[in-house]
């Protein structure tokens, strides 16, 4: 089975922007709330967005299933305060469900959080700890997005490793879900979102990682570092060497127990890198489509996202680790994956 675990629902129908729009302009304005009963989505609206978007792009490129969470740019956490962060989320995941309803052989759900900056953090993790337990007990979601910047764009918010965190890493434990570490959108005009906030963000999120005993405290807590980690795999030796002159153990040790890395990144060279540095089992398919980059490459004819063609095109990789890295490694980190599709009569092999 080919899993891609990484995608958004960057196509929803226009309404869930339009009832977003309204529901920050009412708060801005007088602190009142946007209901949520005052969206109207049809089935055959999802329908149409999935058909003509993710399930066509999954069909030509040989993807089975796709993990599947709302628009990581359009979390915008910086928005209202703790309860408008968690009316939107619960909105939004309530869609990714429907979305896994109406195709429950190729979508399954991952979960938004309801987080936010500042003094609203600690509220906001307690929401969140809540909003994960109602999608993975009553909606078969099987992990969450985690944005390590709820301020999107001024890194205003302690790392996440801070003990503000923990409650939401022992409900993880508890439920053995994972967290992919993804940012949303970047109101910073000196920092770009998809191409500078996303990447700094997985390399800032990595490097609070290595600097913490995080993984002492939640030995079996997984998190995943999105676009291929950033800038991690290009300068692993600098994190090697920064570890060993603070007396650290080795990052075998220290972080990749725990840690693992998701392919997308978009050119082969790259994808070379990232499977030459990497441990195959840190290693899981992905492609976030539809997401930040959506054109040919003219170079290769294939889109920029499509990292199939990639990772094929990588020669240095045996059968068994892309076999790994293609499905096996999906199933093993998010663990409750396997007995979800068991429960849609879904066959893994």
């Amino acid at each position: 089975m080919l899993i891609d675990c990484h995608g958004h629902f960057t196509t929803a129908p226009p309404a869930l922007g339009k009832w977003r729009e309204q529901q920050i302009r009412a708060f801005e304005e007088s602190g009142a709330r946007h209901s949520p009963d005052e969206l109207r989505i049809s089935d055959d609206e999802i329908r149409s967005a999935i058909e003509n978007g993710q399930l066509k792009l999954q069909q030509e490129r040989g993807v089975d299933l796709a993990l599947f969470s709302p628009g990581a740019g359009k979390m915008a956490h910086h928005y209202g305060d703790e309860q408008t962060s968690l009316t939107w989320s619960q909105v939004s995941n309530d869609l990714i469900s429907r979305v896994s309803g109406l195709f429950p052989d190729r979508f399954v759900g991952v979960c938004q959080l309801p987080q936010s900056p500042g003094d609203a953090l600690a509220a906001s993790v307690r929401n969140s700890v809540a909003e994960l337990e109602r999608c993975v007990t009553e909606l078969d979601f099987v992990g969450c997005l985690l944005n390590p910047d709820p301020s999107d764009g001024y890194w205003q918010a302690p790392p996440i490793t801070d003990r503000v965190y923990y409650p939401l890493y022992e409900k993880m434990v508890e439920l053995d879900v994972p967290a992919m570490v993804h940012v949303a959108m970047s109101r910073n005009p000196a920092l770009q979102g998809t191409c500078a906030h996303y990447l700094n963000g997985d390399t800032a999120a990595f490097m609070q990682l290595c600097m913490s005993d995080l993984f002492i405290d939640f030995p079996t807590l997984k998190l995943i570092l999105p676009h291929g980690g950033g800038a991690v795999p290009f300068h692993w030796g600098r994190y090697r060497g920064a570890m060993q002159d603070q007396g650290k153990p080795p990052l075998e040790e220290l972080v990749l127990r725990n840690v693992f890395f998701d392919t997308c990144v978009y050119h082969q060279r790259g994808m070379q890198l990232l499977t030459d540095i990497l441990p195959a089992q840190n290693i899981l398919f992905a492609s976030e489509m539809i997401g930040a980059v959506r054109g040919v490459d003219p170079e290769t004819g294939h889109r920029f996202d499509d990292t199939k063609y990639l990772l094929d095109s990588v020669p240095t990789i045996d059968e068994q680790d892309r076999r790994a890295i293609y499905g096996g490694n999906a199933l093993r980190v998010f663990a409750r994956l396997d007995g979800v599709l068991k429960s849609r009569n879904i066959p893994v092999a």
